[in-house]
C-alpha cells in the first residue's frame, strides 16, 4: 500500500474549498498526472456521486470511477475507485486554520494493490510520492489563485 498526505492552506472558506474538491471532475485542473475527469450523472453532488478519472501512470493510462463515499458538507469527503488491480481510497478534510480566515485542507490518498500486483507494492510508494508531490503543488496553486 502507499500514502500520500499534505495540508495546503487556502485563503477560500472552508465551504467553497470543499464545493470545489469534492467534485473530482476537477482533478484535470490541478493534477498533472490526469489526462481526463468528469462527473457521471447530474444528480446533486453527494454522497454516492460518481466520476471517470483517466489518470497517466507507469506509462499507462488508466480509467477510475471513483464514487463519493462519505460526504459531510464542508468538512470532510471521502472517494473510492476499485478495480481488479487495486483500490484507490482519496480523503479530504476541511477545517479553519489556528489564526486569521481561510481553510486549511488536507488530503490524504492511499493506494493498495491487489493480488499479485502487490509485488509492485516497494516501487509504488516511490512513484506515488512523486505523482502526489506534483498534485499538491498544483493544488496549492488552483486553491491560492
Amino acid at each position: 500500500m502507499a500514502n500520500y498526505r499534505t495540508t495546503i492552506e487556502t485563503t477560500q472558506s472552508p465551504q467553497a474549498a470543499f464545493e470545489y474538491l469534492s467534485d473530482f471532475g476537477n482533478t484535470r485542473h490541478w493534477d498533472p498526472s490526469v489526462a481526463r475527469a468528469h462527473r457521471l450523472g447530474d444528480d446533486p453532488l453527494g454522497h454516492g456521486s460518481a466520476f471517470l478519472v483517466v489518470t497517466r501512470f507507469w506509462g499507462r493510462e488508466v480509467e477510475l470511477e471513483y464514487r463519493i463515499t462519505e460526504f459531510e458538507p464542508g468538512r470532510r469527503v471521502v472517494m473510492t475507485a476499485e478495480t481488479p488491480r487495486l483500490r484507490s481510497v482519496d480523503e479530504i478534510t476541511f477545517e479553519p486554520p489556528s489564526a486569521g480566515g481561510g481553510t486549511r485542507v488536507t488530503y490524504d490518498a492511499a493506494l493498495t494493490l491487489n493480488g499479485p500486483y502487490r509485488l509492485a507494492d516497494p516501487l509504488l510508494q516511490r512513484a506515488f510520492n512523486r505523482l502526489g508531490d506534483a498534485a499538491a503543488a498544483g493544488l496549492a496553486r488552483e486553491l491560492n489563485p
